[in-house]
């Protein structure tokens, strides 16, 4: 009994520790492209071609209608979209009880 015990506890340990890599992979999936931005924040393009921004401290923040956005490269980009509470819930996939 006490080895059946042992088992289901490392079980769930094992299963928990995955839990943040699986969350992490539902983003990779809904994502086409991801851009650097100059000022340290990720722009999330999703495969339905709106778009979604996480600032430098990995938190999804509100993009303006028509904001434009530069790249680390240069490259200004129109945002299209707001998908933020996309992205929040993404990002938060697996860490809220």
């Amino acid at each position: 009994m006490k080895s059946l015990a042992t088992a289901i506890a490392l079980t769930a340990a094992l299963v928990g520790a995955a839990a943040p890599v699986f969350a992490r992979d539902a983003l990779d999936r809904a994502v086409k492209a991801t851009v650097e931005l100059r000022d340290g924040s990720t722009l999330y393009i999703f495969k339905d071609g709106k778009m979604a921004k996480e600032d430098a401290y990995g938190h999804a923040v509100t993009l303006k209608p028509g904001e434009v956005l530069t790249a680390k490269d240069g490259q200004q980009i129109k945002a299209v979209g707001n998908e933020s509470a996309r992205l929040d819930g993404l990002l938060n996939d697996g860490h809220r009880g």
